[in-house]
Parts: C-alpha cells; structure tokens; sequence
C-alpha cells in the first residue's frame, strides 16, 4: 500500500495514491464497478448491455485493468463456448458500497 504523506497544506484529494486514483478516473471504470455490485457475479455481456455506448475493447480493457487493480475477479470456466465470469473481490464490494452513496446522489439530482 502506498504511504499517504500529507500536512495542513495539502488538499485531500492531492494525498491519494495516483495511480489507483487515475484508474477510478477512467472513462467507464466507475460504471463497471457499479454494474458487477448490482449483479453479483455477471458475464461480460451483460456488463456490456449497461454500457452501449462503450466498445467492446473498452470493456475488455477496464475489466483488465480493474482486475489488475485487485478489485475484480475474473473467473474462466473450460466449457465450450467459454464462459467467464466476473465479481468484486473484497476491496472491490468495498469500493462498490462507498460509491452507493455518491450514485443515489446523482439519480436525485437527475431525476
């Protein structure tokens, strides 16, 4: 874990760890997230399905990345057709849960 150096005269948001922070910042990242925690466990498809406007290696990648990060599992299964699945780890339902409140705030005020 990265240590965290700051004083009185640093902002909070300057006290993050950048690199985990550039990846939350990453067009579709935090809605991948909310999707699996809304799921549970999904297939890649119905990720997708949430994310019309998004490519399909856009997906692709934010799942990789995401996996990366350590706060989503991906699961492949030897069937054929292939079946993969993915879900938060730990970190991941923790980083989902944190992000309900800031979610219910933005559908009061587009609603």
């Amino acid at each position: 874990m990265t240590e965290i150096n700051c004083d009185a005269d640093t902002a909070p948001c300057d006290c993050l760890s950048s690199e985990l922070l550039g990846l939350l910042g990453r067009k579709y990242v935090l809605e991948v997230v909310c999707a699996i925690n809304a799921h549970g466990t999904v297939r890649f498809g119905d990720i997708e399905s949430h994310l019309p406007e998004a490519s399909t290696s856009t997906v692709s990648s934010r799942l990789d990345e995401l996996v990366a990060a350590g706060l989503v599992r991906r699961e492949r299964y030897d069937e054929i057709p292939p079946r993969v699945e993915y879900e938060l780890t730990d970190d991941g339902r923790e980083l989902g849960a944190r992000l309900a409140p800031v979610v219910e705030w933005i559908a009061e005020r587009d609603g």
